[in-house]
């Protein structure tokens, strides 16, 4: 999803010994076309970078930022702080996230469905039909038992809809536009009796209307096993000595989270 001030990317990296010389030989070619030539002796090279999420986002932010400063004949820093970044386990976790990310223009009242924002990637799906496949549609949910990409988004738009069948509160549609502070301002009283009936517990439907810190600044969430196999994986690289903590994720049964760790 990409924001009016920043944005969202959920990327599936590939360890560098699953990705083969050829590969990264066609990928070059698509990125560079015939202006670069990449010899034998540069193919690890790139194949490091490509297998590398930190390179990946700072080509992206570089290369926006050089775009940006050519065109508004500007120049210095453009992006205001360092990428957050977080590992996730497939199934529910993954496409709770996904789901996350592709409801952020309905929680900033800029659209009233999904995937009239054509910058979010059920936006890309239905507006575009995915062209150039340039989407993934592996949501991660084996349990769908689909492998056609017309029915797997389908049933991933079912989802973003059920998670996201809330109301948007402060915001409310004046001329067919969503306005801000043109809804209520109070908490009606219907919303507050039915927050009582469920005694303030915060369900799945309201978790993802609001910022969800977990899903953003986590370090790693999915199910506590998950959680607790990739710490200990990853430990030896910390910079002091965390402990092995698991927080679950109000309003999604099962998952878990860990916080953000520095790396030394």
């Amino acid at each position: 999803a990409l924001m009016g001030n920043h944005f969202h990317l959920v990327v599936r990296m590939h360890p560098e010994d699953e990705v083969s010389d050829e590969e990264i030989m066609k990928r070059y070619k698509e990125y560079y076309g015939d202006d670069k030539y990449l010899a034998k002796e540069q193919v690890d090279e790139v194949r490091k970078r490509l297998c590398n999420l930190a390179a990946y986002v700072k080509d992206i932010k570089q290369g926006f930022t050089r775009y940006y400063n050519k065109k508004y004949n500007r120049r210095g820093y453009f992006w205001g702080d360092r990428f957050k970044s977080m590992i996730v386990e497939d199934g529910r976790t993954l496409v709770n996230l996904l789901a996350y990310v592709d409801l952020n223009p309905i929680r900033a009242g800029i659209v009233k469905r999904p995937e009239d924002y054509k910058w979010c990637s059920l936006g890309y799906h239905i507006q575009a039909g995915n062209k150039g496949d340039l989407l993934s549609v592996d949501f991660g949910m084996k349990e769908w038992n689909e492998h056609k990409p017309k029915e797997m988004v389908r049933k991933y738009r079912e989802f973003v809809y059920e998670t996201g069948a809330a109301d948007v509160g402060r915001w409310a549609v004046v001329g067919g536009q969503w306005e801000e502070g043109r809804g209520k301002r109070g908490i009606d009283q219907k919303i507050v009796d039915k927050e009582r009936k469920k005694k303030y517990k915060v369900r799945r439907v309201d978790r993802f209307m609001y910022r969800t810190r977990y899903f953003s600044d986590a370090g790693i969430i999915g199910s506590k096993e998950f959680v607790g196999e990739v710490f200990d994986q990853v430990k030896h690289l910390l910079r002091s000595k965390d402990e092995r903590k698991f927080t679950p994720v109000g309003g999604v049964e099962g998952i878990y989270s860990m916080k953000r760790l520095g790396t030394s």
